[in-house]
This record gives structure tokens, sequence and C-alpha cells, in this order.
């Protein structure tokens, strides 16, 4: 029986006809110049609209100086064309800003610093050169400070729920100390004392008025951008569905008083492996769990 291609078909094989017209690099003794004029007449790399006020939780951001529109204009550059890391953004806080979001409002602490995490970590269990680790990438010493676990067995600071919470209250105090939203962002990443240091060598009193090292100087720019993409994917070139973005399985929670000898037998005898066991409860380091002190962990189980 003869077939006929559908008009489906007959359209999807034009448009590979042209993109190999248009796009072909094979060796075909195309001049230079010809080469140059195509490649202008299909790349395209846009300048952004910045917005006409941007804001860190309260605070306005001053964009009539020069050299802060500048820095802001090259966050914003950055993170919109590294498209790749952006669309992971959006897929990771669908994931996980439902977990942090109730925290920070329970706290006390605005909205805006959970874009501090994405800028952090990328909304990953990272460790830095440092030694920093997970979302908040919290330093062992910070993390102790904070009432949180960390040796080889067990480190909190890859749980979610707690260093997110850890996180909270370094934001607190830090705004306590310096009245403004956004040295205490600033602080997060300098340390209280080295802000306090610069705004006493310098004479100032906020984040925009102060001349910093690059990484802190970036900083807040890096938060701002990211919350203005985040906030409008659209205006910046992300387009995704629902079903593309990471979700959460529900779980439920185990709690153990005891020392657990053998992890991946735990797991088996919930019903899940030991590999899903350490992606919900990465907090767990080793293969077992010491406990000597008898103290009460919570285990997420998820359910299936």
């Amino acid at each position: 029986m003869k077939k006929t291609l559908s008009i489906a078909s007959i359209l999807t094989l034009a448009v590979i006809a042209i993109n190999t017209l248009v796009f072909s690099d094979s060796n075909t003794g195309e001049s230079d110049d010809s080469f140059q004029k195509r490649f202008n007449n299909n790349y395209r790399v846009f300048a952004l609209n910045l917005p006409e006020k941007a804001k860190f939780v309260n605070e306005l951001v001053p964009l009539e100086k020069n050299d802060v529109r500048e820095r802001l204009d090259k966050e914003m550059l950055v993170n919109t064309y590294w498209q790749s890391q952006g669309l992971l953004f959006f897929k990771r806080a669908n994931k996980y800003f439902p977990i942090i979001e109730p925290i920070l409002k329970e706290k006390g602490v605005p909205d805006d610093f959970k874009y501090l995490a994405v800028i952090e970590s990328g909304l990953e269990n990272v460790t830095s050169s440092a030694g920093a680790k997970g979302f908040w990438q919290l330093m062992p010493k910070t993390a102790k400070e904070h009432n949180m676990e960390v040796n080889k067995n067990v480190d909190e600071r890859y749980d979610v729920v707690k260093s997110t919470y850890a996180a909270c209250d370094y934001l607190l105090s830090a705004k306590k100390k310096f009245g403004s939203w956004t040295l205490a962002a600033a602080s997060y990443n300098m340390g209280k004392s080295g802000v306090q240091r610069q705004l006493d060598r310098q004479k100032v009193s906020n984040y925009y008025d102060l001349l910093l090292n690059t990484e802190t100087g970036r900083y807040v720019y890096r938060i701002i951008a990211v919350k203005n993409i985040m906030n409008n994917p659209k205006d910046y070139g992300f387009y995704f569905r629902e079903k593309d973005l990471y979700k959460r399985s529900k779980t439920k929670q185990v709690v153990v008083d005891t020392a657990v000898s053998n992890l991946a037998d735990f797991a088996i005898a919930h019903k899940i492996n030991y590999k899903e066991l350490k992606l919900y409860n990465p907090w767990l380091r080793e293969i077992n769990l010491n406990n000597k002190s008898r103290k009460k962990y919570t285990i997420e189980i998820p359910i299936k």
C-alpha cells in the first residue's frame, strides 16, 4: 500500500531543510564575509531594560547612581544569559521554596531572603572551597553557634529545615546590629565584623556607599537580580510548564532515639532503598547513625 506523508511530516522536513541551508557547518568553501553575514543575520544578544525601581525587602536601590545601575545591570545580564542555571533555579525553587518560605515567615525574616539561598547554593547541598555546606552555606562554627550538630556522622547543615532556621537567626541578629536588611544580607557573605569594620573605616552607613571586595560588592546585586528574574520569568526569556518543574514527594517522619547500625537495612525495613534514604536525609553522612547520646532524630521517609 502506498504511504503518503502527513502535513506535519512535510512541515518538519521543510524546517530541517531550511535549518540545514542556513546553519550548515559543512566545508562548502564559503567566504569569511559570507559566513560573517550569516552569523550577523541569525545571532542576537539583547541588552536588558532595568526596572525603574528596585528594592531589597523595603529598601530602595539607589538606581540614580551610575555605579549602582552598572552593578545591577551586570548581575541581570549574567543571570539572564546563563540560561541553563537560571532554568534550574526555577525548577528547584518549585521543590524547595515551599519548605523555606514558611520558616522565613515564622521567624519574621523577609521573603526576599529565599533568593539569598538561591545565589549561595543554587538550592543544592553544595560544599564551598572554604568548607561552607548546604543550601545556606553555613560554616561549622556558625552552625554550632546555632545549636546544629556537625561531625563526620551527622551534619545538620545539609538539613534544609534546620539550616533555614539557623540562617534566619543569623539574619535577625545582623538586622538588629545594622538596622538594615541590606547590610544584614551583605554580612551573611562578609561577616558582621567585616561589614562593621568597613562602615567605620569608610564613614558611611549603607551598603550602596561601601567599597567592598568583589564577592561582597556583587552579593546584594546578585540577590536583587535573581529576585527580579524569578518574579518575571517571561520578561527574561524563561518559559516552562508546571510539569517541567521539580516536585518533592510526600514523606512520613520516623523518630529514632537509638543507634542505627546499618542505614541500608533501615531503609529496606521502611520499603525504600539506601539512595532514597540519603536523598531525603542528606544530613546522615555515613552508613550508620552512632547516636551514643540517644538523641531523637527525625528521619524523612518518602511515601510511594
